[in-house]
């Protein structure tokens, strides 16, 4: 019966639509529908579902915070929708977003520690002579839908397959704007590196067809070594979901060390004071990569509002502070500009190292640009 009735949709559709372009939006539509369900992921089941209900972060079938926490604040006389909908925040630039190439760097490269933004969340860590990759998404909407969702506000610095060679993939949560099954896919097919993730996020993995060999999954305080390096799960103030179903799988931070040097990505998460234990057991750190965007007091205890941010590098006994998740998606209401300047005048303020690039532009970690504002001719 369903099959019938579905029939009956696709005719009807079919009658409606004309000539070539009709043709495709229907076949444009079929492979939503046939593709949407596996970008979902995965669901926990056998020795992944009891390994992750060992973890102490787990019970009553989901994962947990440390304190508990509210994924949407209600505030008295607010209407997030007639807000979002008729607000006068500017949330997208006004002109293109400049774009670097990132150079390859000279014959010293391999001696420095350099980052490379990519845009969101979406960075390279080059780390004495190695390569870490963090949170990938090139696809042109953080959604299981390429026809709904949030759509870039600017193009990737560099196409997916002009990546160099990683020696590891980390992801620290599995939402849309960080776990992208394009993506994953493409670096599956040009890359050998292993996926580092948090317990359960192998599920998704392994629906989209990664080798159980190239999936690592840690809980927190869990390290794994790779290509010389120690790469540690740590602590965040977050949540999880790809469909209904909220938090079957962890989020993370995750503290990236070589012999000599150390790195430090917030993932997404809310201030909390396991930022002061991170860095007292793993830093000082050379740089820190922290969340900065997506934030609203309907929600503040699960995103960093960006003074928070810099009281967060501050506890991490960070060095250098790189912002990340932010001028890529809309996935709040403030405007497109909004963390950077808030940033740049708190980080002042506090005496912090900043360093704020272009999409695709290369850091030296030991050598930063100076801060130049280039944000706020687009703004």
């Amino acid at each position: 019966m369903a099959r019938a009735q579905n029939t009956d949709v696709e005719r009807s559709l079919g009658r409606r639509m004309r000539g070539a372009a009709g043709l495709a939006a229907l076949a444009g539509l079929a492979w939503v529908a046939r593709d949407v369900p596996a970008a979902l992921g995965g669901r926990l089941s056998g020795a992944r579902a009891e390994r992750a209900a060992r973890s102490p972060q787990f019970r009553e079938g989901t994962f947990h915070n440390r304190t508990g926490t509210r994924t949407m604040v209600a505030e008295p006389g607010r209407n997030l929708l007639r807000e979002l909908i008729f607000g006068k925040q500017k949330r997208r630039p006004t002109a293109p977003v400049p774009l670097l190439r990132p150079s390859a760097g000279g014959p010293e490269a391999a001696d420095e520690l350099n980052i490379v933004w990519y845009g969101h969340a979406s960075t390279l860590v080059e780390i004495e002579g190695r390569r870490v990759l963090l949170d990938p998404v090139w696809s042109d909407r953080c959604s299981p839908s390429g026809l709904v969702g949030p759509r870039r506000l600017h193009e990737p610095p560099v196409g997916i397959d002009e990546l160099p060679p990683l020696d590891a993939i980390l992801i620290s949560h599995d939402h849309y704007d960080h776990l992208d099954m394009a993506t994953v896919r493409a670096l599956l097919a040009g890359q050998s590196a292993p996926f580092l993730v948090p317990l359960g996020v192998g599920a998704h993995l392994d629906r989209w067809g990664v080798p159980a060999e190239r999936i690592i999954e840690l809980d927190w305080s869990e390290s794994y070594q790779v290509a010389g390096l120690e790469i540690t799960a740590t602590a965040a103030q977050h949540f999880s979901g790809r469909g209904l179903r909220r938090d079957g799988t962890l989020w993370s931070s995750w503290v990236v060390a070589g012999a000599h040097r150390k790195v430090f990505y917030t993932g997404d998460s809310g201030y909390f004071d396991g930022y002061a234990e991170i860095g007292a057991e793993h830093g000082p750190f050379d740089v820190t990569l922290m969340q900065i965007g997506a934030y609203d007091r309907a929600w503040p205890t699960i995103h960093m509002f960006p003074e928070e941010a810099v009281t967060a590098h501050l506890d991490l006994r960070g060095g250098l502070f790189v912002p990340v998740h932010w001028a890529t998606f809309n996935l709040a209401l403030h405007d497109w500009s909004e963390p950077v300047d808030r940033l740049w005048a708190e980080a002042k303020a506090r005496d912090v190292r900043l360093a704020v690039p272009r999409p695709g532009e290369r850091v030296v970690v030991d050598e930063p640009p100076a801060v130049d504002g280039w944000w706020q001719s687009v703004a």
